[in-house]
């Protein structure tokens, strides 16, 4: 089978600075990317009808226009109002799309969600879904997209520091959750035992991970076995518990690495590992690089 093709966050802005066009208003960095007015031959050109797995998490809210894309395996229609998101490692098949779209989107790595949000992660985005999708009312649609505007001048035009940035993406984030949520309620009026526990143990990795890396430990706490924990958190989310465990330690290693001036042996010692060198394994085997590798690259 071949692999999937990666459309990046890199990728696209190496796309928009080559002047094929198709896109205007958009910041791109390496952990975030917003567009004001995204249109449809951008998308075409680049997708190409075969399916591409994205990295980050990406939220589109469609202005104008309709689409059928195929999302994670899944026949999708959208039309104006829709608000759609995919977690990371998302495919994405582009299907029929009228010529006419105009869109805005928002795009972030899990390092820039973590900044971002911190360890009090909304439901919406906490892993057990991969992708959603609904229509705004046309207030709801105008409240995100003044945010979404605030986001793009406080980047693009430098009117804001990186914390006015960050506390507007949390803003914009936790606006969705709850036009989410309030979709939830009227479709299933309470959460599952397995969901209400799977939500508790997303919280205490975010809360714990850098120092706690057996899952032995959450599982006491929520009073489940290991086994039991670890089978309840792969049935909601597709992922096991190591994985989260995992993610959470990498992903706050990264934050100190590249916003803090702290010593990597330091830093091994704050997220728990017995020694330096183990550490460095550790980060090399999840990430494919050593700690100061990264911590090097350019932004």
């Amino acid at each position: 089978m071949a692999e999937l093709k990666e459309f990046t966050l890199l990728q696209l802005k190496e796309l928009l600075e080559s002047g094929d066009g198709g896109m205007a208003s958009s910041y791109i960095s390496e952990n975030l990317g917003i567009a004001r007015n995204a249109q449809a031959r951008i998308v075409k050109a680049q997708f190409s009808g075969e399916p591409v797995l994205m990295p980050e998490m990406r939220i589109l809210i469609l202005k104008r226009g309709w689409a059928n894309p195929v999302i994670n395996l899944t026949q999708q229609h959208f039309r104006a109002g829709t608000l759609a998101f995919l977690g990371e490692q998302g495919i994405v098949q582009l299907g029929d799309v009228g010529d006419d779209v105009e869109a805005i989107g928002l795009s972030m790595t899990s390092e820039l969600f973590s900044l971002a949000i911190g360890n009090d992660i909304p439901k919406a985005f906490n892993g057990h879904l991969r992708d959603f999708n609904f229509v705004l009312e046309p207030d709801e649609l105008d409240f995100l997209d003044s945010i979404h505007r605030l986001i793009y001048e406080s980047m693009h035009e430098r009117r804001g520091s990186s914390r006015v940035t960050l506390r507007l993406i949390s803003a914009f984030l936790w606006a969705v959750d709850h036009m989410w949520s309030l979709r939830e309620r009227e479709s299933q009026r309470s959460q599952s035992r397995e969901q209400r526990l799977f939500s508790e143990f997303v919280r205490m990795v975010g809360e714990y991970a850098p120092r706690e890396h057996n899952i032995g430990f959450y599982a006491e706490r929520l009073f489940l076995s290991p086994r039991y924990m670890s089978m309840l958190v792969k049935k909601v989310s597709g992922r096991a518990a190591k994985e989260w465990i995992d993610d959470a330690i990498v992903t706050k290693t990264k934050i100190e690495l590249r916003h803090t001036e702290k010593q990597v042996n330091l830093i091994a010692h704050e997220m728990g590992f017995p020694n330096t060198a183990f550490f460095c394994k550790y980060f090399k085997r999840l990430t494919g690089q050593t700690p100061l590798a990264y911590r090097s690259r350019k932004e």
